[in-house]
This record gives structure tokens, sequence and C-alpha cells, in this order.
């Protein structure tokens, strides 16, 4: 291998490690946002409330669209992203109230 195809691999190999160690913190910080997810759900089972809130949702989403904007990520990715928990979240508080 040439010098610059070593340096390469490197570069490249560090990169992987961080996204392995990014990989792990999105599984975790999933996991912790739908243990409160759920807990909100029992809590909306037990009064009566509606698995979603419209209001909420859309504040949500605006929130996210501005942080993605400043973390330099696409909005349109990011409000897929949101939306994706959103309906899986809305399903979870469904469940609870069956």
């Amino acid at each position: 291998m040439t010098d610059a195809v070593s340096k390469a691999a490197a570069v490249l190999k560090e990169h992987r490690e961080s996204i392995d160690r990014l990989d792990a913190i999105l599984v975790y910080t999933l996991g912790e946002r739908f243990k409160h997810t759920q807990a909100v759900g029992k809590l909306k089972a037990e009064h009566t409330l509606p698995a979603s809130d419209l209001t909420r949702e859309a504040t949500q989403i605006a929130r996210l669209e501005d942080l993605a904007n400043r973390a330099d990520l696409d909005p349109e990715f990011a409000k897929k992203f949101l939306n994706f928990i959103i309906e899986e979240v809305i399903h979870h508080h469904k469940r609870h109230q069956s």
C-alpha cells in the first residue's frame, strides 16, 4: 500500500469508530426516550386522554426542524425521522388504551 492509501485507511477507521459510537448513543437515547413515552402512554390511558396530541406533535416537529437547521442536518430528514418516532409512540399509546 502507498503512504496515501495507508493514511486514508487510518482516517476511514477513525470515522467508522466514531460512527459506531454514535450509533450506540442513538440506540440508547431512543431506548431512554421510549421509556418516557411508555410512561406517558400509561398515564394517558389511566386518565382517558387521547393517544395523540396534534398541537404537541406540531410543536415538536417545528422544534426539531429548528434543531436540524442549527445542526446542519437536512430538516426534511429530521421531520421524517420524528414523524416515524411519533407514529410508533402513538401505536404504543393506543396499545395501552386497549
